[in-house]
């Protein structure tokens, strides 16, 4: 049975009060006024030399109210954006890793039954994580903050397109979308944590089979469920533009996001003396997965972008150009990190075998999917007002000491290794 140390929970307590002392930071330093918002421009502007001052001084000449207006909205977004941004990362991490978890039930595999219980406590955050989002979401609804300009009547009434939407972009539809969405999630993961724990006293294999048609079912779920939740919560920032791929870009980014985490929490266990019987295989499999994942998502996103960049319908592709002008570093940075390093570093198989590698490669691969996320929300919600700063550093501290308390407290709950699992003993000698 695994222990939760004094040290890992203290250092998880002190993210989070760091985490929220960054983003009450965030909240307080941004602006109350039109005078405000264009004071902090006007500053930002000044610091980057004469050039920048004189641009910002012709453009200043051409703004009205409206855009006035627009640019307040935009600052005050943005420790918004920063939470929202880091509790929609770390929430799809669990999901990313209950799919995995599901799909390894269905397909019966020999390899992973071993690393069950690493993956079932890692879901436990997904209940915890997917209400924190539905709170912001719901926050969004009241017009607490400007995340979704789909939900400001002022805007909806001067824009005919987001009216054509309106049947299905309209608050009380779009938060019991979300409700359902949550409710499957974690009404699979709460039986088949349950049916799983069962097992291990089991007298025949009955949770086993239900747990086998019960993931089934959810795997049908989850992929409408996530679809959907992609278009929701993130492609109706921008409710302008749209994809067909989006779906599955972002299944790729959460995918490989929950096995990278299953491959790092794994090798901890096993360095404080847990998992013994994991083996260099067991990592070996997890990192061809971090591998092949990050093809796949290379492949989507490319996929997305070549198809809009070619095609160049104004509509279509402006989401691209806005991101190539004002999110230039961040933007082709992900790739170097989600695709490029990856594919050097992971191609070789040794390295897959040696832990050290895995998890340096696994952080890359986390910082790249955050910054993907980054990529996602920032340009619809805070425009070309974006720096990496206090706020989404605190919001990634506070959610990551939240994630690491309530994974590392899932794991003291049952014993770390199955006992009853058909497959189990194929999983403990596996060598290859």
């Amino acid at each position: 049975m695994y222990t939760f140390s004094n040290k890992l929970r203290l250092s998880a307590f002190v993210l989070m009060i760091v985490g929220v002392l960054g983003l009450g930071y965030g909240f307080l330093a941004a602006p109350a006024t039109v005078e405000e918002a264009k004071a902090m421009v006007a500053d930002a502007h000044h610091g980057h030399g004469d050039a920048h001052g004189e641009a910002a001084q012709a453009h200043e000449e051409h703004h009205d109210a409206s855009h006035d207006e627009h640019l307040l909205h935009q600052l005050q977004n943005k420790p918004w954006a920063a939470l929202y941004v880091a509790a929609f990362f770390f929430m799809m991490i669990p999901l990313g890793v209950l799919a995995f978890y599901a799909i390894q039930r269905v397909s019966q595999a020999g390899w992973s039954p071993i690393l069950f219980r690493v993956m079932e406590g890692i879901t436990a955050y997904l209940l915890p994580g997917a209400v924190l989002v539905f709170v912001i979401l719901a926050l969004s609804g009241v017009h607490m903050n400007h995340l979704f300009i789909w939900m400001d009547s002022e805007v909806v009434a001067h824009d005919e397109l987001i009216q054509g939407k309106a049947g299905y972009l309209n608050v009380p539809f779009f938060l019991v979308r979300a409700a359902v969405y949550i409710a499957g999630w974690v009404a699979y993961r709460h039986f088949s944590r349950k049916f799983s724990i069962a097992q291990d006293t089991a007298g025949d294999d009955s949770n086993f089979k239900k747990l086998f048609k019960m993931s089934a079912g959810f795997l049908v779920f989850f992929l409408v469920s996530e679809s959907m939740m992609s278009w929701d919560w993130i492609m109706s920032v921008d409710p302008h533009w749209y994809s067909t791929l989006f779906g599955w870009y972002v299944f790729a980014s959460m995918f490989v996001s929950g096995i990278t985490v299953i491959a790092l929490t794994t090798i901890y266990l096993k360095s404080r003396g847990y998992l013994e019987e994991v083996n260099n295989s067991h990592i070996h499999d997890l990192a061809k997965f971090m591998f092949g994942i990050s093809i796949f998502w290379t492949y989507l996103w490319f996929s997305q972008f070549m198809l809009i960049w070619y095609s160049n319908i104004p509509e279509e592709v402006t989401y691209f150009i806005t991101r190539i002008e004002d999110y230039k570093l961040p933007f082709f940075g992900m790739v170097v990190l989600n695709f490029v390093f990856p594919l050097l570093v992971l191609m070789n198989s040794d390295y897959k075998r040696l832990n050290w590698f895995v998890v340096m490669t696994g952080i890359v691969i986390l910082a790249g999917h955050y910054l993907d996320i980054y990529n996602m929300i920032m340009p619809a919600t805070v425009g070309d007002q974006w720096f990496i700063g206090v706020a989404e550093i605190g919001g990634v501290l506070f959610f990551l000491g939240l994630f690491i308390y309530v994974v590392f407290t899932a794991l003291t709950k049952a014993p770390l290794v199955p006992k009853r699992n058909p497959y189990i003993e194929e999983s403990r000698h596996f060598h290859y």
